[in-house]
């Protein structure tokens, strides 16, 4: 291809694979999996092509969220390793062009953060104002406690200094007082250190959550959009110092300048679950100087749900509505993230019919609102099903994002609480723990997946020798996803094929063109597609299997697609046959 661009907006068409150190591969032995085991399974990662791994939190942490809840933001829980080994790690990703991004989780903090100690020590503490009291709990909207199968409310009594404060998620994270521009200077200060240590970004948690407004004289249940609130109150420790409210926008308006100065492609990854409208000025407007990429919650919801009909029409109909991010902004795509699947912003029967298909079980089901499962399980193993939804996953517009383990259809332990269903130690070898780590089982974060889908039967070194497996399968998309700079930077329409059950969509760039067509049914579909700017000067030629399909001089082109099948297409000019 003579489609070249800069470095600078990596991103564009990286490979993101987020995964959990202390569930990927045990390097010395005592059930926790570490930077060390880490370091060993980079060219695993390498030979999948993968581009960019982002790190679910690190930090020292008492562990009662999964890491979420940090005590220390400037170094590496003891548990995974050290400092040096974090940079060893670095490195050798590095080296083999895998660049590090982390999660920027700075909505709260542990409540065993020395920060709260102090801050709690007294109302007159220096620290007070890092976090937000109150002299009573305010309102609570039931809808806006995140957790609601251990949350009641976003306030917590604290015996100590008679105060309550705030915190969105559990009672053991208070959130932090972002309307205090010291929170912010440390906030910044935080980046520039992993920075200097190699990170090339960060995933930011909870974005719309950074800077909330919890003023008490507002009635219940009309808080004012977080777009353009702060974190505040009336009371000392929450603005008593006379901060001015902070916008959300220009607070990540700070740190997207802050990170461009230090390195001009660094990146911020946000997750913003929001309809389309909304979520669109978290890029900053037009200008694309807030975040760099948002993931696409709402495309990956009313994939589920075509899913689940058997019909590709939900998922079309969200790209057609999907804007276009500002220039060098970008979506994410993903099949499922490592937390619960969300299924929040489909409508209550939407909600249950994706529930119906793919987890009928209540234990499978998480706060109402969303799956605590993987594909695999959920589509009963069918490797048909499986293979078409990671080719969608490529062929959309946008950086796809794997959960590790998905790769090799790992499946989910119902046994384990909650999220943590999904978090289950990564499945190298057919062997005692999955090749994961030598320790007993018992000392593992979370328990070994069991039954068809354990590591016996699924596993990086049975499916590496596998030419059919899912991760030779994964590996193809990902060379043929680098091989397609439509993909990552084209010009983007869903196609009308006159069949609902059929998604298929063309991405196009300096004249050159790339067709991708997904059978939802399972069923054999046969359709015309008509190509507008193409003839019979210009075959299609199959980019995931040997063949080619012809064009009419009107550009229309016949397809039959095998059930739940997949064709990704270059426009080409017809090879001359030797003379």
């Amino acid at each position: 291809m003579r489609l070249t661009y800069t470095s600078d907006v990596w991103w564009k068409n990286a490979v993101v694979y987020c995964l959990d150190v202390e569930t990927y591969a045990d390097g010395n032995g005592d059930g926790i999996g570490d930077f060390a085991g880490l370091t060993q399974h980079v060219d695993h990662l390498d030979r999948l092509g993968v581009t960019c791994i982002w790190l679910m939190p690190f930090f020292p942490t008492p562990d009662r969220d999964d890491g979420y809840d940090i005590t220390d933001f400037y170094s590496v829980d003891p548990k995974l390793g050290t400092l040096g080994e974090f940079v060893e790690f670095v490195r050798t990703a590095n080296d083999r062009g895998i660049r590090v991004i982390a999660d920027l989780v700075v909505n709260h903090t542990s409540d065993e953060h020395p920060w709260f100690k102090e801050a709690r020590s007294s109302r007159d503490s220096p620290m007070r104002d890092w976090y937000i009291w109150s002299d009573t709990p305010e309102p609570d909207d039931p809808k806006s406690v995140v957790f609601p199968d251990k949350e009641d409310s976003l306030w917590q009594y604290d015996e100590g200094s008679g105060q309550y404060y705030y915190h969105r998620f559990y009672r053991f994270q208070p959130d932090l007082n972002v309307a205090n521009p010291e929170v912010r200077d440390e906030i910044a200060r935080i980046l520039g250190f992993w920075m200097q240590l190699g990170m090339s970004g960060f995933r930011v948690d909870a974005v719309p959550f950074l800077v909330e407004d919890v003023s008490k004289d507002e009635p219940a249940g009309e808080k004012k959009d977080a777009q353009a609130a702060g974190k505040a109150g009336k009371n000392k420790g929450r603005d008593g110092g006379g901060h001015k409210l902070p916008e959300v926008h220009d607070f990540l308006r700070d740190l997207r300048a802050f990170m461009n100065r230090r390195d001009g492609t660094a990146m911020l990854l946000g997750e913003v679950n929001l309809p389309y409208p909304d979520l669109m000025k978290y890029f900053g407007e037009n200008l694309g100087d807030e975040v760099t990429m948002c993931f696409d919650f709402i495309g990956m919801q009313r994939m589920y749900l075509a899913m689940a009909r058997g019909d590709a029409a939900p998922l079309a109909e969200a790209l057609r509505e999907r804007p276009v991010p500002p220039r060098d902004s970008h979506w994410a795509t993903f099949v499922r993230n490592h937390d619960e699947l969300t299924l929040d912003k489909l409508t209550d029967d939407e909600r249950q019919e994706v529930f119906d298909s793919f987890g009928p079980d209540k234990d499978m089901q998480l706060y109402g609102r969303g799956l605590r499962r993987r594909l695999p399980p959920m589509v009963d193993g069918d490797p048909r099903r499986m293979k078409m939804v990671y080719s969608l996953l490529f062929s959309l517009p946008g950086t796809p994002v794997l959960f590790y383990g998905e790769e090799i259809g790992m499946g989910e332990n119902l046994k384990a609480e909650g999220r943590q269903a999904v978090r289950t130690p990564m499945q190298w070898t057919p062997h005692r723990n999955g090749g994961f780590s030598t320790a007993e089982p018992s000392t593992f974060p979370n328990p070994v997946v069991e039954g068809e889908f354990g590591p016996e039967h699924v596993n990086v070194s049975a499916q590496r020798r596998d030419p059919d497996s899912l991760l030779m399968w994964i590996t193809t998309l990902v060379e043929r996803y680098r091989e397609c700079p439509e993909l990552a930077w084209g010009e983007y329409k869903v196609l009308d094929t006159g069949e609902s059950r059929v998604l298929a969509h063309r991405a196009d760039i300096e004249g050159e063109t790339v067709v991708a067509l997904h059978n939802f049914a399972d069923e054999k579909v046969s359709f015309e597609l008509t190509l507008d700017g193409l003839d019979d000067g210009k075959v299609l030629t199959d980019l995931l299997v040997d063949g080619t399909v012809e064009l009419s001089k009107t550009g229309v082109a016949r397809f039959d697609l095998e059930p739940y099948g997949c064709r990704w297409l270059r426009a080409s000019t017809p090879e001359l046959a030797p003379s």
